[in-house]
């Protein structure tokens, strides 16, 4: 490990309840550096929930989960949602104001923000709102937003939800090209084709629990728990 980096991240016995409901349930688990993690399962299985605790949206009903650089120091990480809150300015301007919140000095904002966008195919709407862009270009903002600060772990919450085919291939390159960079990626898909594409691991989730944690290859060939090849065959409700 790095002096200083965020990775591995630890959970230890991480439960969130609500409504009287466990929706997490005693997991451990841990998030290792250079991995692409894909955390599949069926609607209910506490997917994003999930994400939300280990981003720190959530805070665990008991257990915990920690972070492997020091206290105090800055978390170079990130999370975007399935549907992505666009601010009520300009392409740019989204990405500009994500920079200054992280305390980039303004001289050196207009050269990251082209960076970002360029990297996603955006550059040439730089100037265009960003609520009257599609969906998918929403979604390459957001990506690109995220991404400015070269974030050392990216979660992804269904990042090719409701897109067109198309779309959806100009977001996975995207994904591709920052797991390049060096960023590791964890994110929940019901898309098993850019599961297979896209994941080192599967971390297969039932009823709030680790039912199976493998590699993507070893996961689509041969599951080892029943709940992961009752899902693959689609007989999980």
């Amino acid at each position: 490990m790095k002096n200083g980096a965020l990775l591995p991240l630890r959970l230890h016995g991480v439960s969130f309840t609500a409504g009287g409901r466990a929706i997490i349930d005693g997991i451990t688990l841990e998030i290792e550096a250079g991995r692409s993690t894909v955390i599949l399962g069926a609607n209910g299985a506490g997917k994003s929930v999930l994400m939300r605790l280990m981003h720190g949206l959530l805070s665990p009903t008991s257990g915990r989960v920690e972070w492997s650089a020091p206290e105090g120091r800055p978390r170079k990480q990130a999370m975007v949602f399935q549907r992505p809150v666009m601010l009520r300015r300009s392409a740019r301007a989204n990405v500009a104001y994500a920079l200054k919140i992280a305390g980039v000095p303004r001289s050196e904002r207009p050269a990251q923000v082209y960076e970002a966008l360029d990297g996603v195919g955006l550059s040439h709407l730089a100037r265009r709102p960003a609520r009257v862009l599609s969906g998918g270009e929403q979604q390459r903002l957001a990506l690109a937003r995220a991404g400015a600060l070269h974030p050392e772990v990216l979660f992804l919450d269904e990042p090719t939800a409701s897109l067109d085919p198309g779309a959806a291939a100009e977001v996975e390159r995207v994904m591709g090209e920052m797991r390049a960079a060096g960023t590791a990626i964890v994110f929940t898909t019901h898309h098993l084709g850019l599961a297979r594409r896209a994941a080192s691991e599967i971390v297969f989730l039932d009823r709030g629990r680790v039912a199976e944690r493998t590699p993507a290859e070893s996961f689509f060939t041969a599951p080892r728990s029943k709940q992961a090849a009752d899902y693959l065959q689609g007989e999980l409700p």
